[in-house]
This record gives C-alpha cells, structure tokens and sequence, in this order.
C-alpha cells in the first residue's frame, strides 16, 4: 500500500505547509514536502487528491470509558455520587460481553468521525475475567481505531461485583492480556489501578510494579473529587499525591486522570518527577468536579493531554472539542487570556498525547504512523483561512471533518464511517435498550 496525499495544507513542522504532500507507504509516512517536488519523486503510486482540505494529525483521546457510552443522558444534572449510582452502578449488572461490545463500537465509532485515530479505553468491567476486555479490543479492532487498553485493577468492596479483583487476579490477567497483544501494532496493553478510592495501597503497588514489569505507563485517577482528598486524609494523614508518593508510585510512568484538588506541593511534586496527567475539561465541567490548574502543572513540568472521559460524563467525545473546553475554562477561571496558548492545547491533544501513551503517532513526520485527518477548507467554522490554525482550535465544528486516516487505512470518507456501519451501530444500541427494558 502505497500512497501519496496532496492537499492545500499540511499541518507539520507546527505550521501549515502550503500545497504539501505526504507518502503513506504500509501504514507509516515516508515523506513530507512539497506536492510538486514528493509527484515527480514517487512515480506510479497512487494518488489521493484533497485539494480544498488541509490535512493534521489525528488526535489522541489519553482517557475514556467506553462502555458508558451506552449511559449518555442517563442521569444528568445530579451530584457526582447520585450520578454515579444512577447511572453507572445501577446499569452495570446489565453489561455482559455484548453490550460491552456495542458500547465500544459506539464510543469508538463516534470519536473517529471527530478526529481521533488513537485512544486510551480505561475499562473496569471485567465480569470476573477478561472475556469483556477482549470485547473492546474486537471492537477497537472491527472499526480501525489504535487502542491502548488500560486495564483496570478494582478492589474497593463498595463497588458492583463485576468491577472487583483480588491483587493476583488483576495481575495475572493484565500480563495475560499484555503478553497476547505484545508486538500488534494497532493494541497495547497498560495496568491502571483505579485511583486511591478504589483499589488498596497494594493494588496500586502491584500496578505499577507491573507497567514496570512491561514497559509501560500505569494509569490512575487522582483528586477528582473533594471527598476523596478528605478519605486519603482520614485513612492516611496525607493529600492524594503525597499519599501516592509513600507508595513509591509517583514517578514519570505516572498518567494520573484529573488532578483537580491538589495543593502547591503536590504540583511540585508531580512536575518533579515528570508525572503526567490525562485532562479531562469537559467532563469535570459536567460533573461539577472543579477546575484543575493545568497552567500551574504545565509550569511545574507536568506533561499534559487530553480526554474526553466517558460519554456519560461529558456527553460528547472529540478531543478536539477538549483542547477548546481546556483553553477557555482556563481562561476564564484565571481571568487571564495568555495563561494558555492554542498551539498548548494541539499539542495535549496530538503530539503529547501520544508520547505519554508511548504511541508512534501524534504527529505528520517522517517515521511515524500514517494517522491523520482530513478538514474541508470551504467549511464556514475554518474561515477565514488566514487564521486556520487558530480556527481548528477555537471555532471548527465536527462537519468540518471529512476524511481519517489510521494506520495507512480510510475508516471515515467524507464523514462516513467506511469499517462499521453507523446505522447498524445505533441499531444494536437501540436493541439493547429493548432487551434491557424488558428484563
């Protein structure tokens, strides 16, 4: 497979190149430059031509729950807990393999038409073994779209059954899980002990003894909410972050989910040791969480992306929508517009994004993954084109998006998901809600 892309705009080197054009060759850019210099270097390969588009990078969706697509609008404009019961808690007896396979096709299916060609599916659902994990990963695989699967170590005996694990058992079956899908190129596997909430202190150990173990990152939420910063003070004597740290798992394999309620010394801290963090602005906004102070981290050191969390909690899911939401709500909550840059937020949801993940994507260069994006250049959001970046960031709407390319491969064409239908996925979905109203 051999291709070459010309379009009006490239977006590589942190700008838009004017009348560029990439090789894609077996899944992986080969060549960046001028269309007219990369036409007369590459005879004979097939050409695709997006004149009237500007093509970007795909974008990394760093935190996402799949499953609770299926629970959008359930419960909305309630507190975190109630929400959490309402909706979460009270539909999770009803998610056995097919569903969780639907949920994946739904969430997956959606963030591709907006954009994003990696994401990382943080899934606790694991009904007493891995038959569930391996569901999303089909499903992930059925549509085109790369996956890291964090999989989720759950011991908190208030949670539904169906999330709970003994230490060994989380381990052995993340490793199992790790080991079967070393070296595909489209799945990884990453521990992610739930958060000081829910998984004990030698859970949280063992997660990252493992993602030691492997060579990867671990994934965990932190400071969401208010009430779990006063349960690690009640259990423990310490904040969240200096909590964590006494477990010895504060280090640079840290992607902590949130960081909403930390003090100054906990940013410190996690700047020092090159933590990262998962943001997720709109679903914080949603569920009332707070604001997390990313100018303060960023300064601190703290590399950031960005997510969308679970289709119940925000309710819509395009990263591109986040680098939006993280630049205004930052804005506004430090009444000061240069606290954060548009080129801050591309890169959370592109480039760093994909570092954090250890993902060879995020960006249109040389040796990485054919991953991209095409965007109509015609579309009233990006006008005036004088200021397209800026545009893509602040004022593109989802109908912009025409084309996504991921590993080589066309899984949206003009707005269209080419892999799965959209109209059987929306069906499936609507037929599990008929089934579960009449159980």
């Amino acid at each position: 497979m051999r291709k070459l892309y010309t379009a009006d705009y490239i977006y590589t080197d942190e700008r838009f190149q004017k009348d560029y054009a990439l090789f894609v060759e077996e899944g992986t850019i080969r060549d960046v430059g001028p269309a007219q210099k990369l036409l007369e270097k590459y005879h004979g390969v097939e050409i695709i031509d997006w004149s009237g588009k500007a093509i970007v990078p795909g974008t990394i969706n760093a935190h996402n729950h799949s499953f609770q697509s299926l629970l959008r609008g359930i419960a909305v404009d309630r507190p975190f807990l109630e929400w959490r019961d309402e909706a979460l808690y009270k539909y999770t007896p009803l998610l056995d393999e097919e569903a969780i396979y639907t949920g994946a096709l739904f969430a997956f299916g959606e963030m591709l038409k907006y954009g994003a060609t990696s994401v990382s599916d943080f899934f606790y659902v694991h009904n007493n073994g891995t038959a569930t994990d391996e569901a999303v990963i089909q499903a992930a695989k059925d549509l085109g779209i790369r996956l890291v699967f964090a999989r989720t170590m759950y011991d908190w005996d208030g949670a539904p059954l169906s999330y709970r694990e003994t230490i060994d058992e989380g381990v052995t079956r993340t490793r199992k899980l790790a080991v079967k899908y070393q070296g595909d190129p489209m799945v990884s596997i990453q521990p992610a002990p739930h958060s000081p909430h829910a998984a004990s202190p030698e859970m949280i150990q063992a997660g990252h003894k493992l993602a030691k173990e492997l060579g990867t990152p671990f994934h965990i939420h932190v400071a969401e909410e208010q009430f779990e910063v006063e349960e690690t003070l009640e259990k423990y004597g310490l904040r969240p972050v200096h909590y964590l740290d006494s477990l010895g798992v504060v280090d640079d394999s840290m992607i902590a989910i949130h960081l909403v309620w930390l003090e100054e010394s906990e940013i410190q801290l996690l700047g020092k040791r090159r933590s990262a963090l998962a943001y997720c602005p709109s679903s914080n906004m949603f569920l009332s969480d707070g604001i997390t102070n990313i100018p303060e981290l960023y300064k601190a050191g703290v590399r950031i992306s960005l997510g969308s969390d679970g289709a119940c909690s925000n309710n819509r899911i395009s990263v591109f929508e986040e680098m939006r939401m993280c630049s205004l709500l930052q804005k506004v909550s430090t009444l000061d517009g240069t606290c954060i840059t548009a080129q801050q937020v591309f890169d959370m949801g592109t480039k760093t994004g994909a570092e954090l993940l250890q993902l060879n994507t995020g960006e249109i260069k040389e040796g990485l993954k054919g991953d991209f994006v095409s965007l109509q250049l015609d579309d009233l959001s990006l006008a005036p084109k004088t200021e397209l970046f800026a545009n893509v960031v602040y004022s593109m709407q989802p109908n912009a998006i025409k084309d996504v390319i991921v590993d080589g491969k066309l899984i949206v064409e003009d707005g269209k998901l080419q892999t799965v239908s959209e109209q059987k996925i929306v069906q499936k979905v609507d037929q599990l809600f008929h089934k579960w109203s009449k159980a």
